[in-house]
C-alpha cells in the first residue's frame, strides 16, 4: 500500500508541475517611452496589462518595459513591434512623419474638444477600408488621442503674435507646421528629450497637454501655460499595438482574451483617461505660482484665423497623396458626433 501511496502521489505531484508550468503559456513584452509612474503607463497601460493577465487565468504574463529600456528610440518604437523585436509598443502616430496620414486628421487646429469621443471615432475610423491599410502591418490594440494641448511656455502667449520667433517643442509633423504658420520657430523631438532641451534653453516652451507635464517637471521649468476655451489648439494620436506573429500565434481563447481588453470602448476609456489626468497637473502648475491663460472670445477667433492655412495646407498634402482630405475631415467630424452622444 505504502509503494502505492508513493506512486499517486508523485504523480499528484506531476501533474501539479505539469498544472503550473501551462498556467503560464506566454510571455508577451510591452515597451514604451514613459517612465512607469507617468500617468499613460500607470493609468492605461498597465492596467489594461492587469486585466488580460488576469482574464487569461495567468496563462499570459505581461512585462512592461518603461523608458525604452529594451532600447531604441520612441520614433522605433512601431517597427519593434512590427519586425518582433518586442511584442507590444505603445507610440504617438506622429513620431514617424507620413506613416499613418490619415490619423493626422486628429491632429489639426481646433478640430477636437471631447478626448473619449474623438479616441472611439479614431477607433472606428481605423476600421474604414481606406484607413485599416496604414495598419495592417501589425495588430491594432487601441488608438486614441489626448486631452487638450497647452502652449506652455517661460513668457505669456495670448495671440499669435506672441509666438513669433519663440522656440517651442512640437510633437509631430503636423504641429510643427502649425507652429511655424503661426510664426514660432517649431522644434522637433519626442517628449522624454524636453525636459533637457527646456533646461538647456534648446526651446523656450512646449505644446503638451497637461497630464504628462507633472512627470516632466515642466510647470517647475516654465512659468505660463496658454490653454483654449472650447477646441484646443491641438490634439495628438496615439497608437497601442502588437506584433501580428505574436497575436497570431495564441491559441483562439487567448486571442479572445486580447480582443476583449482592446478596441473601441478600450480606446474611449483611454482618451477619458487622459483627459482626467490633465486636472491635478493643471493644478499642480496653479500651486507652483504659474500663470494659466485660457483664451477665448475674439482672441480665440483670432487663433482660428490664422490657423486656416496650415489646415489648407495640409489638406493640400493630403490630396498629393490621393486621399480625399476633405472626405477625411467629414467622416472624422461624423465620427466625432456619433460618439458624443
Amino acid at each position: 500500500m505504502t509503494g502505492i501511496k508513493d506512486v499517486l502521489a508523485c504523480a499528484a505531484l506531476a501533474l501539479g508541475m505539469a498544472g503550473s508550468a501551462a498556467a503560464q503559456e506566454v510571455t508577451l513584452r510591452m515597451h514604451q517611452f514613459l517612465p512607469a509612474q507617468a500617468n499613460v503607463p500607470a493609468n492605461i497601460l498597465q492596467p489594461w496589462a492587469d486585466r488580460v493577465e488576469e482574464a487569461s487565468g495567468g496563462r499570459i504574463e505581461i512585462q512592461h518595459f518603461p523608458s525604452m529600456q529594451l532600447g531604441g528610440t520612441p520614433p522605433q518604437l512601431i517597427d519593434q513591434a512590427i519586425d518582433g523585436v518586442v511584442d507590444i509598443i505603445w507610440t504617438v502616430a506622429g513620431y514617424t512623419p507620413g506613416r499613418f496620414p490619415r490619423s493626422e486628421v486628429f491632429e489639426l487646429p481646433f478640430t477636437v474638444s471631447d478626448a473619449g469621443a474623438a479616441s472611439a471615432a479614431f477607433w472606428e475610423m481605423t476600421q474604414d477600408e481606406a484607413v485599416r491599410e496604414e495598419y495592417a502591418d501589425f495588430k491594432l490594440l487601441g488608438v486614441w488621442v489626448h486631452g487638450p494641448g497647452v502652449i506652455h511656455s517661460e513668457e505669456p502667449i495670448e495671440v499669435p503674435g506672441d509666438l513669433r520667433g519663440v522656440k517651442l517643442r512640437a510633437p509631430t509633423r503636423v504641429t510643427n507646421m502649425l507652429l511655424n504658420d503661426l510664426g514660432a520657430s517649431a522644434v522637433g523631438m519626442p517628449v522624454p528629450a524636453l525636459p533637457e532641451a527646456l533646461s538647456k534653453g534648446v526651446v523656450d516652451g512646449a505644446l503638451l497637454p497637461w497630464e504628462v507635464t507633472g512627470a516632466l517637471k515642466v510647470a517647475e521649468m516654465v512659468g505660463h501655460h496658454t490653454e483654449f476655451e472650447g477646441a484646443p489648439l491641438y490634439t495628438m494620436p496615439f497608437l497601442f499595438a502588437m506584433n501580428r506573429d505574436s497575436y497570431e500565434a495564441l491559441p483562439e481563447d487567448l486571442q479572445a482574451v486580447i480582443d476583449a481588453q482592446s478596441g473601441l470602448e478600450f480606446s474611449r476609456e483611454a482618451g477619458r483617461q487622459m483627459a482626467i489626468d490633465d486636472g491635478p497637473a493643471r493644478e499642480a502648475a496653479l500651486d507652483l505660482g504659474n500663470e494659466v491663460i485660457t483664451v477665448n472670445g475674439a482672441e480665440a477667433e483670432a487663433w482660428h484665423a490664422a490657423a486656416q492655412g496650415t489646415i489648407a495646407r495640409w489638406t493640400a498634402e493630403m490630396e498629393a497623396k490621393g486621399i480625399d482630405a476633405e472626405a477625411l475631415i467629414a467622416r472624422a467630424a461624423e465620427l466625432v458626433d456619433k460618439h458624443s452622444e
